[in-house]
């Protein structure tokens, strides 16, 4: 995964319902992002309607901070993003989703995006902090995102910006999925020599001029796949009940 230093902050300036924050954590965890920060909402924090709403989310929720100002909940980042549709007067350049997200990805430092309270969004004065206006190219005679499908659509853009420039994965293993090491030579070498003891009485090897060349071709099928040790040992289980035969009744 992409270092946390590089991943947006997540701000909603004035959000008015627990329900919202809750889903907009949601939206941020699906695409990795787990900073968020409240500026001045409605009715407080924590809020008891966010957790229910967040689904799991309860990291983001955990670590949310709370500012008074929208300056106060930036101070530490050098980029800024406003959403908004409208550029409300404010000369700044415009970017989507994919390309604030391409930013995030090229431009050091720290990158944060506003989003604006459920009824009107971001004021005039609140878009004026920030160094680009973010807008969604959504259908102009229908502009109506939810909170959360606001943060989503920026979340999956940073999320899918950095899958093809290879800088992240979308889901980390777990200690317990991580995948085992190639099985060391000796232990494959023994799995081969497993199978061709059980195929030699069966003529497998005939006739006797490719007796060579049918081995290079059985251990070059075993060892392309790089069996680790577990499935050698897995392998071998197998060979070793086949070869003892059915059991008698």
């Amino acid at each position: 995964m992409t270092q946390s230093g590089t991943r947006p902050v997540i701000v909603l300036v004035r959000p008015q319902l627990g329900e919202n924050i809750g889903k907009a954590a949601r939206a941020m965890l699906n695409f990795g992002l787990t900073e968020m920060r409240l500026v001045n909402p409605r009715d407080g924090w924590p809020n008891p309607s966010a957790g229910p709403a967040a689904a799991g989310a309860d990291i983001v929720l955990d670590r949310a901070r709370v500012f008074d100002t929208i300056a106060e909940a930036v101070a530490d980042c050098e980029h800024v993003y406003a959403t908004t549709v409208r550029k409300r007067g404010v000369t700044k350049p415009v970017v989507g989703p994919d390309g604030a997200a391409q930013l995030m990805h090229a431009e050091p430092g720290r990158h944060a995006v506003l989003f604006g309270r459920e009824a009107a969004g971001l004021e005039t004065e609140d878009v004026a902090l920030a160094r680009h206006i973010l807008t969604v190219p959504i259908n102009p005679e229908f502009g109506s995102l939810n909170l959360a499908q606001a943060v989503i659509l920026v979340a999956y853009e940073w999320s899918r910006i950095g899958r093809e420039a290879g800088e992240q994965t979308l889901v980390q293993p777990t200690a317990d999925e991580a995948p085992l090491p190639p099985a060391p030579q000796e232990e494959l070498n023994g799995l081969i020599a497993h199978l061709e003891t059980m195929l030699e009485p069966r003529g497998y090897f005939l006739p006797e001029a490719r007796r060579e060349a049918t081995r290079r071709t059985l251990r070059s099928v075993l060892t392309r796949p790089g069996w680790n040790h577990l499935e050698v040992r897995t392998l071998r289980g197998i060979l070793s009940t086949l070869q003892r035969g059915p059991r008698g009744d």
